[in-house]
């Protein structure tokens, strides 16, 4: 093993004592393949537990708290009877030694056509075609701040480590925060601070809901995307003032989600340093950070690692490699796989729907050429 290895694979102690073995993270990263009522499904299962046995922490793809806020192919956390497939997944993903963690969302105006899409505003994404999203109502905002509360509930009783809530990439909570989609003049929308309301009254049932049913500490974390490309939109100074607020309460992490982890941002901080630098200098003292983005090797994780964060998230790697952390530990990091073979679907225990994906998307994943 490597020196550069080393502090990667050194165990971390979550603000609320849990310990995770390493400092490595497996990205939730969408599949499609739950069934079409949100069970999850046998093919799921093995993909998971292909990919569990090393990381310190799993965190599953995102489950929808409504039906009508979820994605077709998505696991759900909406009903009671859906907790025995959830405990089948946090168990696999315990047994390998990894804590489990269930990143849950609700879609707002990029879910699909068909139903009732909504949003913090009548704003649609920019995008050719896109629906123009009902406006949410009090009542309703309210309702899906409670369906976060039942889907941690459920979480907790599947005997999952943790929730993530899904504030990135432009999902619903993501949506509330973004000058952009929320045009709002009521307490949840206008200046930067009423922006905030959603996502910290969201977090605060969550808590709520953590300190009634769970039994034992339990993981809450919050996924960002610190910036957005349109005008209006996230700025990165935006996102600073939001993470200090977030410091203040009691989140267990804070996983920014990029790209890259090298990039800087494009407006409202000082564009030589990296995002995750200048959120890790603000805040990492006090909330843990976990870095995400192109990180494929072992010396991108110890590069990631350098810029302070105490976590590093991998997610392509993963899938091409599940046995990425075993070989880096063992010093084999010339073994790393680093491209897919059209061969190497059942090996890899990868569901027919993210093959498709795979194979749909070029340049996505490096996949070999065909002799």
């Amino acid at each position: 093993m490597t020196k550069f290895v080393q502090p990667m694979l050194k165990p971390f102690t979550l603000p609320n004592g849990i310990e995770l073995k390493n400092r490595i993270v497996m990205a939730p990263m969408t599949h499609s393949a739950s069934l079409a009522d949100g069970a999850v499904s046998d093919a799921e299962i093995k993909y998971y537990a292909r990919r569990a046995n090393g990381v310190g922490m799993l965190v599953a793809a995102a489950a929808g708290v409504t039906a009508s806020g979820s994605f077709p192919g998505t696991a759900l956390a909406d009903r009671d009877e859906l907790i025995a497939g959830l405990s089948r997944l946090a168990s696999v993903i315990k047994s390998e030694g990894a804590k489990a963690v269930l990143q849950i969302v609700h879609g707002g105006r990029k879910c699909f056509p068909g139903g009732d899409l909504v949003s913090a505003s009548a704003i649609p994404e920019e995008k050719e075609g896109a629906a123009v999203p009902l406006e949410l109502t009090d009542s309703e905002i309210t309702g899906i701040i409670r369906a976060f509360g039942e889907a941690t509930r459920r979480a907790i009783e599947a005997g999952f480590d943790g929730v993530e809530l899904h504030g990135a990439n432009g999902f619903l909570i993501h949506q509330f925060f973004s000058p952009h989609s929320n045009r709002r003049t009521d307490r949840w929308g206008g200046t930067l601070e009423k922006r905030m309301t959603f996502p910290l009254e969201l977090i605060g049932e969550v808590q709520r809901v953590v300190r009634e049913h769970a039994k034992e500490p339990f993981i809450v974390g919050y996924r960002l995307s610190p910036e957005e490309p349109e005008s209006p939109g996230i700025t990165m100074a935006d996102t600073l003032a939001f993470v200090e607020v977030l410091t203040g309460r009691g989140l267990d992490y804070l996983h920014i989600s990029l790209n890259d982890f090298r990039s800087v941002p494009r407006r409202g901080a000082d564009d030589s340093r990296t995002r995750l630098e200048l959120i890790q200098e603000l805040v990492g003292s006090r909330v843990p950070v976990i870095g995400v983005g192109a990180i494929r090797t072992a010396q991108d994780a110890a590069q990631a690692l350098e810029s302070g964060i105490p976590l590093i998230a991998i997610g392509r790697a993963l899938i091409i490699e599940p046995d990425w952390v075993a070989k880096v530990a063992q010093g084999r990091e010339q073994e790393l796989r680093v491209t897919l073979s059209k061969n190497d679907q059942e090996s890899l225990a990868i569901p027919d729907s993210l093959w498709r994906m795979i194979l749909a998307v070029p340049g996505w994943f490096p996949v070999e050429a065909e002799a």
